[in-house]
């Protein structure tokens, strides 16, 4: 039987080793985290990574976690609208859009992984030292941090999912340095809310430089008017060499961004008023890194934001890891030797995610505010006069292609994980 040693059990590991655990191989998954809990705050996940998910039989779980997003506004820094289109099932994709907290994503892939895995194979607390592999197999060491002692396991191939600070990707590419940072901080918050606009609505605005985000991802345990809101607000500022490591769970202070943003009372939206009624507020900056050559060699691959951590713009961050580990589970199951299908791998997945990490540098689909920033700073009477319909529908249409997400393209194609590679 095949043996699959995974190092990282967030989104993407988990994903692989339900979608590998489908072929019949033995899977172990080595997280550094001694307890999983469900941190983090709002992400979206798109409607082919909602199928991959929905083929692993967690359809009924995601979407009663989350919010079934319908629709996609951009708005200028002063609340008028840009553009917005339908997502998801309105869009006419046969998947739908979600929006959902990303502890709770990652608590219900871990409850499944547990259960068809065995509780055995889903180690905690174990963080990844080194590899090294030859023609037969791969060994990993890693340190328990519990016992302060460390363990070799062998295994058949080696994947590593262990994030932006990924120690098999440093092992891999040495030299590398730290994450690339453009400049933005991202300060954000969850905050208990009234409905907005249709109620499941994501909205943009402002521009590159000056941004906030917010979309509801689930009930709210207060009142049954309420939703929970995920928001974001962006600023960014001309340094870009970072004194310290980035923490998704480093705690942000209000005065460092609110002052920036006390202006924004829309009709629809009180952005101010969101912010202060955070339960907690974190900030983190805006970093990825350039892509790589190859992700591995050997027996030995990357997954997720340890092979292509790019910038959160267009929704992509947790999708593409899910969409990896899916185009992983098709080209083992190709059966061709072990080393060849990890290439077949990366053939597919790396030049599609170094596309779409070179294109969220560009921002993406957000690229309309910042045309209409400079083209109306001070606002507007007619969005047509600023900017045409079909300039905006090309920029939405462009990135869709990108990021692999066309409707006729995850309509009439089969899952990820049964196309032949």
């Amino acid at each position: 039987m095949t043996h699959v040693l995974i190092v990282g059990g967030g989104i993407g590991g988990l994903t692989a080793a339900l979608s590998l655990a489908e072929l019949g191989y033995e899977i172990d998954v080595f997280e550094s985290t001694p307890e999983v809990r469900p941190l983090g705050v709002g992400i979206n996940v798109l409607p082919h990574a909602v199928r991959e998910l929905h083929e692993l039989g967690l359809a009924q779980e995601l979407e009663h976690a989350g919010v079934l997003t319908s629709e996609l506004a951009y708005f200028s820094k002063h609340g008028q609208a840009i553009w917005s289109e339908p997502r998801g099932i309105g869009a006419g994709y046969r998947w739908p859009q979600i929006s959902i907290h990303r502890g709770v994503l990652h608590l219900l892939l871990l409850a499944a992984a547990r259960e068809r895995l065995g509780t055995d194979h889903i180690h905690l607390g174990h963080h990844f030292v080194r590899a090294t592999q030859d023609a037969d197999g791969v060994t990993a060491e890693l340190a328990s941090k519990g016992a302060g002692t460390s363990i070799e396991v062998r295994g058949d191939v080696l994947v590593g999912a262990d994030g932006i600070h990924s120690q098999l990707r440093a092992q891999l590419h040495p030299g590398e340095g730290k994450p690339r940072w453009n400049g933005t901080w991202l300060w954000r918050g969850v905050t208990h809310g009234k409905r907005f606009l249709s109620g499941r609505s994501m909205i943009m605005a402002g521009h590159s430089e000056h941004k906030f985000v917010c979309y509801p991802i689930g009930p709210s345990t207060r009142s049954g008017e309420e939703v929970l809101i995920n928001w974001v607000a962006e600023l960014r500022q001309p340094v870009t060499e970072l004194t310290e490591r980035e923490d998704w769970n480093k705690e942000g202070k209000l005065e460092e961004f609110l002052p920036q943003f006390e202006s924004w009372k829309f009709d629809w939206l009180d952005v101010p008023g969101m912010i202060r009624s955070a339960e907690a507020v974190y900030v983190y900056p805006m970093v990825d890194r350039d892509p790589l050559e190859h992700w591995g060699e050997g027996r030995i691959t990357l997954l997720g934001d340890a092979g292509h951590p790019m910038y959160p713009v267009g929704s992509n961050g947790a999708s593409q890891a899910i969409l990896d580990a899916r185009v992983l589970s098709g080209c083992l199951r190709s059966k061709q030797p072990i080393p060849d299908a990890l290439r077949a791998y990366e053939k597919v997945r790396l030049p599609a995610t170094a596309a779409l990490t070179l294109a969220n540098r560009k921002q993406g689909p957000e690229e309309c505010m910042t045309l209409v920033e400079a083209r109306a700073p001070n606002g507007f009477e007619r969005i047509e006069d600023v900017i045409s319909e079909a300039e905006l529908q090309a920029i939405a249409a462009k990135y869709k292609r990108l990021a692999g997400f066309t409707i006729d393209e995850i309509n009439q194609h089969p899952s990820l994980a049964h196309v032949q590679y």
